[in-house]
């Protein structure tokens, strides 16, 4: 059966259907329809979501539920849908977190809140049509899409200097999207066809390669994002609400690793082996500089904007580090290495999601970010501080939680290359537990620092259910991650048989 459903399709268009129906039909006049509506499309959503898993075959790396229609017959451009061992945990993780996000904001809005929904829905349709496409041209037209429902979010439903942080975001992605666009046109008409994995099997000269790898470089490091251009995404997690926060850090941020699976490492291996060492500086500067920048911080928004940038240069360096570990012939090491930096990719989207819905839940109550306002919190909301202290420990990779399970496998995979670089990021994870202990003692601990901390109340039942999906998450993972190892094993290996062939002969070609 679940051969003949066009299962990605539905994924794809069933929340922008949803989203359609929302602002076009029930409105404001009908909120409360409005608000189940979103409810029932986001839940149907990830149900399908665990229907696709449930089908999916484990022990298969090639691409599955394809589906392939004729698009724009004249440019051989076609709808091409598809999932392997990379894409659909992503597509599951949208789902529910969107899911999560529409339950977590319905009570806790009043402009719009229709609309709000609807936009949420909308960017989850368009997100997994970028975690689905086959097509080049169609995953950029999903990647460039599911930027409008974001700058709205942010511009309409966000903080003070909302503007400035939405031109800022739209700025910087629009910016490295437009080489992303030149790289995917070139590659297309070179091959005469715009599908990505026939770009797998052409062989491409060297200095061909590197041009196309800085193409793909600038479009997907400002979406991680990587350091230099990092700089956008604070600004965008302070303004942006709670809703906005939550799907930046746990799914947008992983588009431009995914880019880096998808497109750099399997089209571009020799390129990107010859800018590996490049790669890793970069995510160690992530993960140390980046760490000390959160320690300095005021607001805890801005502390776990910064903190998401330090986690995800652990997936960049996992990636990259395969290079190194490839070339002296340490295969299980490398797939070692990028299973931990996609089980991060995973676990981060937990984990930064849950800790700015609890960042959510105190600005709700008192109206403030700053540490400086809270004190004494566990007083008030014993049941909240369990929660906020579980996430709090993940985010400080602490055993047993799925914080721990990616960075231990990347650090054990870099060991095999460099002590010294293993041993830099992995006392890196002490400026992780620094930043993040220091903040939980400061609002917290302690006497009740004021009247405002006084008289907060503990989460309700809907708050509970939120922050006890996602703590079940977290420790799930973190005590048993087979699951999510055994549905990448397979897509990963692949990916390191392919970059241990070169493309620049016509010989070296990857099926």
């Amino acid at each position: 059966m679940i051969e003949k459903l066009p299962i990605l399709s539905l994924l794809v268009w069933l929340p922008v259907f949803g989203a359609l129906v929302i602002i076009f039909g029930s409105g404001q006049k009908h909120k409360t329809i409005s608000h189940w509506l979103a409810l029932l499309t986001a839940a149907a959503t990830f149900l399908l979501s665990l229907y696709a898993l449930s089908a999916f075959d484990y022990s298969r790396y090639y691409i599955q539920f394809i589906e392939d229609k004729s698009w724009i017959e004249s440019l051989n451009i076609r709808y091409s849908l598809g999932v392997d061992g990379f894409s659909l945990p992503l597509i599951v993780l949208t789902s529910l977190m969107t899911l999560i996000v529409i339950i977590a904001s319905w009570r806790n809005l009043s402009l719009r809140i229709s609309h709000y929904f609807a936009a949420f829905l909308m960017m989850c349709g368009l997100m997994n049509g970028v975690f689905a496409a086959t097509d080049s041209i169609l995953f950029y037209v999903f990647w460039e899409a599911m930027l409008v429902p974001m700058f709205i979010i942010i511009g309409v439903w966000g903080g003070a200097n909302r503007i400035y942080a939405t031109m800022k975001f739209f700025i910087y992605t629009f910016f490295g999207s437009v080489f992303l666009l030149i790289a995917l046109i070139y590659l297309g008409i070179k091959a005469d066809s715009f599908n990505i994995f026939e770009w797998h099997q052409m062989p491409i000269d060297l200095e061909t390669q590197k041009i196309l790898f800085w193409g793909f470089l600038v479009a997907f490091a400002v979406k991680v994002p990587m350091w230099p251009v990092h700089t956008w995404l604070p600004d965008a997690h302070v303004q942006a609400p709670t809703g906005g926060s939550v799907i930046l850090a746990a799914i947008m941020l992983k588009m431009g690793t995914y880019g880096f699976i998808r497109f750099m490492l399997p089209i571009l291996p020799d390129a990107s082996i010859d800018y590996a060492n490049m790669m890793i500086v970069l995510s160690l500067i992530a993960v140390g500089y980046i760490g000390l920048v959160a320690l300095a911080q005021k607001d805890m928004k801005k502390l776990i904007a910064y903190s998401s940038i330090a986690h995800m240069g652990f997936v960049t360096l996992g990636l990259f580090i395969s290079f190194a570990l490839i070339a002296d012939n340490h295969y299980e090491a490398a797939v070692m290495g990028i299973q931990g930096g996609l089980v991060q990719m995973i676990s981060h989207g937990f984990i930064s999601g849950a800790l700015f819905l609890c960042i959510g839940v105190l600005y709700d109550r008192m109206h403030s970010r700053e540490i400086a306002d809270y004190g004494g919190v566990i007083n008030r909301m014993p049941k909240f501080a369990m929660f906020f202290m579980i996430f709090a420990m993940a985010n400080s990779g602490l055993p047993g939680t799925s914080g721990f399970v990616g960075e231990f496998l990347v650090i054990i995979a870099t060991l095999k290359v460099s002590f010294w670089i293993a041993l830099f990021a992995g006392t890196t994870l002490i400026l992780a537990a620094a930043y993040t202990l220091w903040m939980y003692k400061r609002v917290m601990f302690g006497d009740v620092a004021n009247d405002n901390v006084a008289a907060l109340n503990d989460i309700d039942k809907r708050e509970y259910l939120v922050l006890l999906i996602l703590a079940l998450m977290v420790l799930f993972f973190g005590f048993y991650p087979a699951p999510l190892l055994e549905i990448m094993q397979p897509s990963v290996e692949h990916l390191i048989d392919c970059n241990l062939v070169s493309k620049l002969s016509p010989e070296g070609m990857c099926s």
